[in-house]
């Protein structure tokens, strides 16, 4: 059967109800944009009547739903017509209209929720609100895909497991017209380039190089690797002790100097947590970043997210951009920070730096980037100085570095050079929130 052409459905809408065919005319036109009618899909839909229609045409919201459900009526598609007349369209557009925009949008999305064709995150894939053209098409062929599954029964709207392993199949699948790569690829491919494109010169040049080191996951090390997390974790099985200020026990520093060498603040014997920065940083990690121990009175104990943490290695590794690149205590200046640890990882992950030198190229490449210090002038390593402390103190907590001490040079081991790659993947490779979110 010929699928119907929008053209002479308009012509016979016009013949007997002329009204109504204006109206449909300009919602199949905003709907469709010159597609032929079977390309359209119920995500297509719901957007339009829920989010489009409402915000960006004027008139009689209400009429044009109804005119658009004619339409689609007569070229045989149902389901969609009946949308158009639906409850729920009718509730949205008068929440719109009785509450405002924000109401709105927040009705538009619980009911978009509620029909199961939104692809769901995955392991694989945290969908982005912004998203670029190949995600969106992956994006577009995914919530077809689920519609089509759900229209056949073969799950519910709610089944969420259902769902995830539909999403996950429909990405990592070959396509022959994709040219045997997968929605993966190329949702990955694309968002490394703009990671790459997406910013200055310097900056461009020094990522350039690992747009194609990234596109693959970086393996889990086989040898020992965060061990002193691991341990951490692991003495927070019985509960670690803490001081009257909440530091960790002395007999606990005292053992984290002898088992990873950190250098300490001391002349003398360790006394307290305060006298290790690397411990220190690694009880911040474990607490802040990962959520993987909580105090509880004068105690520190292994949450559920710190004993899965710790019984599986692959997402001990996957929390590398966490922790080396975004952590999670915010600050102002956060974006800054992450560009500054990010050209850092960058430089070092293929072969040992000075101190001096690293800061220096760092604060250059920020410059580039459109950074100024608060009285308008190029950045330095004065202004990097932080981020890139911190950065060095995570390195030493986690074993990252070849030598521990304070002005030793920024020399990566095997495992640091693959945890930068990993932290630098997983950032290339985050959702986008928002415009300029490169």
């Amino acid at each position: 059967m010929p699928a119907p052409d929008v053209a002479a459905l308009l012509a016979e809408l016009e013949r007997t109800e002329p009204e109504l065919a204006r109206a449909a005319r300009l919602a199949i036109d905003w709907l469709a944009g010159g597609r032929a009618l079977e390309t359209i899909s119920q995500l297509d839909l719901c957007e339009f009547l829920w989010y489009t229609l409402p915000l960006k045409i004027s008139g009689d919201r209400f009429s044009i739903a109804r005119a658009l459900g004619e339409l689609l009526r007569l070229g045989g598609l149902y389901r969609y017509a009946a949308m158009c007349r639906s409850r729920t369209t009718a509730r949205i557009l008068r929440t719109y209209a009785r509450d405002g925009e924000e109401a709105g949008v927040a009705a538009y999305h619980r009911a978009l929720k509620t029909t199961g064709v939104l692809p769901p995150d995955t392991s694989e894939l945290t969908w982005s609100s912004i998203m670029g053209p190949e995600e969106g098409r992956a994006h577009a062929s995914c919530a077809a895909a689920l519609e089509l599954a759900i229209v056949a029964g073969e799950m519910t709207p709610d089944e969420r497991a259902g769902r995830e392993r539909l999403t996950r199949r429909w990405l990592t699948t070959p396509r022959a017209e994709l040219g045997g790569d997968c929605w993966l690829d190329r949702v990955h491919g694309e968002r490394l380039n703009r990671w790459v494109l997406g910013h200055g010169s310097a900056r461009r040049e020094l990522a350039e190089p690992f747009e194609l080191r990234l596109h693959a996951p970086i393996p889990v090390p086989r040898e020992p690797h965060l061990e002193p997390l691991r341990w951490l974790l692991e003495l927070a099985e019985n509960g670690i002790p803490l001081t009257e200020r909440l530091n960790l026990a002395r007999a606990v520093a005292v053992e984290a100097v002898a088992r990873f060498g950190w250098e300490v603040l001391t002349s003398g014997s360790v006394r307290s947590e305060t006298e290790v920065p690397a411990l220190t940083s690694l009880k911040l990690i474990a607490i802040d970043d990962l959520g993987a121990l909580r105090r509880t009175g004068r105690r520190l104990v292994l949450t559920r997210k710190g004993r899965k943490l710790l019984a599986n290695p692959e997402a001990l590794w996957s929390t590398m951009g966490r922790v080396l690149l975004t952590f999670a205590r915010r600050r102002v200046d956060h974006r800054f920070e992450v560009c500054a640890r990010e050209s850092a990882l960058m430089l070092v992950a293929d072969g040992p730096m000075e101190a001096d030198e690293l800061y220096a190229q760092v604060a250059a490449v920020l410059s580039d980037e459109g950074w100024r210090t608060s009285e308008g002038t190029a950045v330095t390593h004065i202004e990097v100085a932080r981020p890139l402390n911190e950065l060095r103190l995570r390195l030493d907590a986690l074993r990252l570095r070849t030598d521990p001490r304070w002005n030793a040079s920024w020399r990566l081991t095997p495992v640091g050079r693959a945890a930068a790659l990993a932290a630098l993947r997983a950032y290339a490779l985050r959702p986008r929130r928002y415009l300029g979110d490169e």
